[in-house]
């Protein structure tokens, strides 16, 4: 039987899986809503969200709840997580191991949130669900279909922001990725669509 949110998050919490459980103040799990139509994944923990406990928290953090209003959506409606729930020591890259024994949380979130919409912030993240050694500059804004969700990578909010900031071209791209999420939103589930057509009623 497969575990609910609750139940990962509680199995998570002491986890030793990996060597970043002994530098960590805590997991950062995720946060936001269990039922979200959307889902947004990072890299891993920084200072302030290993501090605090929860994804996000730091500029970055700030930059993506902004964006987010932007298209008329709240924190409290979406789901945010990391591919790695340990915060890596001197925020450095999650190692490939790291990110492997971590992987099983990653699977497990997304089977219990089901969100429509999967947007993958940086180069790990975006590699890890797609399954492809991928560049984000390559593959930013488009469309992927994995597993009934639509896949949308974008930039990560903190390579914006070493990047040039809110007056840059990557700005510009996060912007219009975020409107591409929003006009997904506003279509009708397709899986709703093929449930009528197979019960006959096109």
């Amino acid at each position: 039987m497969s575990m609910t949110l609750q139940e990962l998050q509680a199995v998570a919490s002491t986890c030793t899986r990996c060597r970043l459980a002994s530098g960590r103040t805590q997991v950062v799990f995720g946060v936001g809503d269990p039922r979200a139509d959307v889902m947004f994944i990072g890299e891993g923990p920084g200072y302030y969200e290993d501090k605090q406990g929860e994804p996000f928290v730091g500029a970055a953090g700030q930059l993506l709840t902004k964006l987010l209003g932007e298209v008329g959506l709240r924190r409290e409606e979406v789901y945010i997580t990391n591919v790695v729930r340990c915060r890596p020591p001197g925020n450095r890259d999650p190692l490939p191991d790291e990110i492997e024994a971590c992987r099983p949380y990653l699977s497990g979130t997304l089977d219990c949130v089901r969100p429509r919409v999967v947007v993958t912030l940086g180069n790990f993240a975006t590699r890890v669900i797609l399954d492809r050694q991928v560049s984000i500059s390559r593959v930013r804004g488009q469309r992927f279909e994995i597993e009934g969700r639509t896949v949308i990578p974008t930039f990560h909010p903190a390579a914006v922001l070493h990047g040039g900031g809110e007056a840059g071209s990557q700005m510009t791209a996060l912007r219009s990725d975020f409107q591409t999420i929003r006009q997904i939103l506003d279509e009708p589930p397709p899986v709703a669509v093929a449930a009528e057509e197979q019960l006959g009623l096109f």
